[in-house]
């Protein structure tokens, strides 16, 4: 197998270039060409910012895929709804450009909304369907849309060979599979799972919102799905009672779903693969989690109990 390691950089820089314009975008990513490395295979991690050890585990794993690594950071406005924290989103730009440069990403695409949407908001736009209004679109009406869109937009702009995603944001991944599938675009999406603290907390960045006591309290969702995951040899409805023990005994968490779904979120398998799926409010801060879970068989085994 060829190896892919990194490629020289089209600037005299230690870090990567930073593409403000889809003008800057298209000739960053064409000077690959130049260095000999005509028609590379790009990869594109997409993410809004507020970069953690997280997202340093996609672009790692993104950096083994293709020899020209884009990560693009933008907030988009699309995917927030009336009163969430789009104005309050974490921004951090300068440590995530550190970020990127350690973990050698070649060009870091950072426009403005103007560019992403010149004319504002898209006069056409991905619709999402049914699967967007499960789950967290049943809580975020119109979320969804406005993920797919952007991320249409960047595939579109990039024009990667692969696309990196993790599965913190399960449904997300999901649906930008079927995105993918259902419209026929050249692009391999890869999940990568999610990183955690040493107490099982899931790196968010909506995790620099919770207080010290908030973010105790946190630690209870990835106890849930951990207590779920362990009960499925016993099938989806064990599953449930266990991780709603644990959830029901933090007072500091207001669930808003726990679910177990097969892995396309279609209902679960009697037996077999599935996901557990949570999501609540620490404070004010909503956090998403899931694992998957064996329905009916010994996890170790791979049988039926």
């Amino acid at each position: 197998m060829t190896s892919l390691a990194r490629p020289p950089r089209p600037a005299t820089t230690d870090g990567p270039v930073v593409a403000r314009t889809r003008v800057e975008l298209h000739r960053a990513i064409r000077s690959f060409d130049s260095l000999g490395r005509p028609g590379a295979r790009t990869v594109l991690v997409p993410t809004m910012g507020a970069l953690h050890a997280g997202h340093a585990a996609l672009l790692d794993h993104a950096r083994g895929r293709g020899e020209v690594l884009v990560a693009s950071i933008f907030v988009n406005p699309l995917q927030f709804g009336p009163g969430e924290d789009l104005e309050r989103y974490p921004r951090s730009f300068d440590e995530d450009l550190q970020l990127c440069a350690r973990h050698h990403v070649d060009v870091v695409f950072a426009p403005a909304v103007e560019v992403m949407y010149p004319d504002g908001r898209p006069k056409v736009s991905v619709h999402p369907g049914p699967l967007a209004e499960i789950l967290d679109g049943a809580s975020r009406p119109g979320h969804f849309g406005g993920v797919v869109t952007v991320v249409a937009k960047l595939f579109g702009l990039v024009g990667p060979h692969v696309a990196v995603f993790g599965e913190k944001d399960y449904q997300q991944l999901v649906l930008i599979r079927r995105m993918v599938a259902d419209l026929c675009m050249p692009v391999a999406v890869l999940g990568v799972e999610t990183l955690r603290e040493p107490d099982g907390l899931a790196l968010s960045s909506r995790n620099a919102y919770l207080s010290v006591e908030e973010r105790r309290a946190a630690v209870a969702l990835s106890a849930a799905l951990r207590a779920g995951s362990l009960a499925g040899p016993a099938g989806a409805e064990a599953v449930l009672a266990a991780a709603h023990d644990v959830i029901a005994a933090e007072p500091g968490v207001a669930l808003d779903y726990l679910e177990v779904r097969s892995g396309d979120l279609d209902a679960p398998p009697p037996r077999g693969a599935a996901r557990l799926l949570v999501a609540a409010r620490v404070g004010t801060t909503r956090l998403v989690d899931n694992v998957q879970v064996q329905l009916g068989m010994r996890a170790s085994e791979g049988t039926p109990p």
